[in-house]
Parts: structure tokens; sequence; C-alpha cells
């Protein structure tokens, strides 16, 4: 059964969210200077400092129930998503974010493709936001059954298109290897995921993957932890709103595509208001998904889901926007060609990790003319 979902968090909720918020001890958090070992004091006091004198979370409750907010169990697992309903004369499509994001990431996406004549349908993923309760730890793989499902669901015997960046990008990559019939294609801005034994072998693929790995080394202290030590993090995360804050904003300021402050650190204020960095955390915070969100890490290596078995090629038409991720760097397009049908590659000229947020008229653009693309090749 799919049934309208009203969002509404427990006054209790919120009033123990800002007890912990207020109580937060800053003369026990030595400052290391700027952004050099993670995210900048400075900007995370401003972030709280708003968060107690300015956000109204109720007023954000309110705006967030006008979209078309739905819920229902697939396979056991309580599932939130929005569908925005088109005239069904183009393909429904499912956007997925990842983390730290959430489905808001795609908002100003929404309007213009419904009134394409899309159906558009954006769920958080299992463990995120209001997408629960869930079984256990859910990977990419195993939630690209459940996306795969609940499009079917909705659209019986339809295909669709589905977009992603981040866990969505590996989602979409998942459902295109096992329901390769089902879709038109996919639109990804991240390449996450392929075959086992695809290795570089031009000089450009082999100088990428060289530049990729320092980052990387940098970057991903926090996907070890989750994917390997999700519980022992969330006790900490769980308990602490302003240690959450400081988690998800470290990401935001390293991950965008952002310009530098003079003394060199994110200018994340410049693109991000405190309203959106807030209500992102409060997706997390409020309906209390901050542990489970981290499961997907978990799942991925239980599954093993990081990768397609060897020799995987996968046929579904696939369009990649290559927005210049300044830490998850994108590939050539001869490295993704080895796993992927790539019949549509753009080089972004700005956007990073959160690609629907940061420019959502150029995620959409592209996305257009991917769809038209394929429409036409598929008739």
């Amino acid at each position: 059964m799919i049934s309208p979902f009203t969002i509404h968090i427990h006054d209790e909720r919120l009033s123990a969210i800002r007890t912990k918020v207020e109580a937060y001890d800053w003369s026990q958090l030595t400052d290391a200077g700027g952004w050099s070992a993670g995210v900048g004091v400075n900007d995370l006091k401003r972030l709280v400092a708003y968060w107690l004198d300015t956000y109204k979370w109720r007023e954000v409750e309110q705006r967030l129930n006008r979209l078309p907010n739905f819920k229902t169990d697939v396979e056991g697992e309580g599932i939130h998503f929005l569908h925005a309903k088109g005239d069904g004369s183009r393909p429904p499509v499912l956007l997925l974010h990842g983390w730290p994001g959430s489905y808001l990431e795609f908002e100003a996406l929404i309007d213009p493709l419904v009134a394409e004549g899309h159906d558009v349908v954006v769920p958080s993923l299992p463990g995120f936001a209001f997408s629960q309760p869930i079984t256990g730890v859910i990977g990419p793989r195993r939630a690209a059954g459940l996306m795969h499902e609940l499009m079917t669901r909705l659209f019986a015997g339809r295909r669709y298109v589905v977009q992603g960046g981040d866990w969505g990008a590996g989602i979409a990559s998942w459902i295109a290897y096992t329901q390769p019939d089902a879709l038109l294609g996919i639109h990804l801005n991240m390449v996450s995921v392929l075959a086992k034994d695809v290795i570089p072998t031009t000089q450009e693929e082999k100088d990428l993957v060289k530049r990729r790995a320092a980052v990387l080394d940098w970057e991903t202290g926090y996907s070890r932890e989750q994917e390997t030590r999700p519980q022992t993090l969330g006790v900490a995360l769980a308990d602490s709103p302003v240690g959450l804050a400081g988690w998800i904003l470290e990401k935001f300021g390293k991950w965008a595509d952002l310009g530098a402050t003079a003394d060199g650190s994110p200018d994340i204020w410049a693109r991000f208001s405190e309203d959106e960095l807030l209500t992102n955390i409060m997706l997390y915070l409020a309906p209390s998904s901050v542990v489970t969100s981290t499961w997907i890490y978990h799942g991925k290596r239980l599954e093993g889901s990081q990768s397609f078995p060897e020799g995987t090629r996968v046929k579904v038409p696939t369009g990649v926007a290559a927005f210049p991720d300044p830490v998850f760097l994108p590939p050539p397009r001869s490295l993704a060609e080895k796993t992927y049908n790539i019949v549509h590659w753009n080089t972004m000229p700005k956007g990073g990790h959160f690609a629907a947020l940061e420019q959502p008229e150029l995620m959409l653009a592209d996305l257009r003319t991917f769809i038209t693309n394929i429409e036409g090749g598929r008739r």
C-alpha cells in the first residue's frame, strides 16, 4: 500500500535536540586552525549560532509537507519518497541522492521535469530521513532492488530513467546491471562502480587514478569508519547534534565546488545558506536516521558491491555529467567505457559532488539532453 505521508517531528524530539545543541561545551574543542584538520570551528560555530537563534524547523516542516510525500513498505522496508506526477507523455524519472545529502538535493529539478511530461520519483534511500524502519544493514545492490520494486509498483511495465550521484550513482548502476530491460537509461554524475577487472591503460587513465588515489587518501577516513565500524561511530553521532553537524558540514565544505577565503578555507557561505545546511542535517537528526544512514557503507562491504564481476558490460545507455568534483574526480570517458555503454558525456564547467543542489540548471539541462537522445534511440 502506498499512502500519503505527513512529516511531523514530535515536540519532545525537537526539544531534546535543542537542549543538546545548547549544552555543547565549545571549550573542549581545540582548534587546529581553519579547515586544516577537518571542519572549520568558526564555520561550525556560525552554523550552530544560527541553529539556536534563527532556524525554525516547524516552518521548514510546513514547506516540506507541501511536496508530494508518500510512504510505502517495499519487501519489509519502509520507504519514503516524493512522487510528482506528469502527464505520462515522457518516461518516469527516478532521482537518487547519496550521503550526506538528501532527497531535497533534487527539489529544483522536479517541477521542470513534471512540466515536460515526466513523473518524477525522489526517494529517501533506505535508512535515510523518513525511509524507516528498515530491518537491518542494506547495501547498494539490495537498495537497487528496493528502488526497482518501488518503480515497478508505481509504473508497471514502463521503462524508466535513473539519475544519481554518490550512492545514487552506485544504486543506478546496480539497477542497470540487474534490471537492464526495465530502463531506458541511467544518467550519472559519479562513476563509482566498474567491472572488477578494469585497469587503466592509457596515460590519461593512469594519471587520473594516481591523482584520485592521492586525494582519497586524505579525504575518505570517514568512509572507512562507516564501512567497518558504523555502530561505534553511531554511538557518538546519535548523541551529539553538534557532532553530527560537524561530520556533515565538513563534507559540504570539502566536496562542493567552492572558492576559498583568505586563509584558504572553503568559502562555504558563498554557495550554501545556513537554512539549506541545517535542513539537510535535521533530516538525519530529527527522524533519528543518523546511524542507519551509515549502514549502506557497511552493506557495500558485506555485499562486495563496490565493483561488478569481471567481464561485466552494462548495456543500458549511460550518460555522464562529469562535474568537477574536487574529491571524487571524474574518470576519463575511456575508463568508464570499459564497463558502461556511454552514449552521452558532458564535461561540466562547474559544480561539485552535490551537483543537483549546487548547479541545478546545469544538471537539469544535461539530464534533459540525455533523455531526449535516448528516447529517440529506443523508439
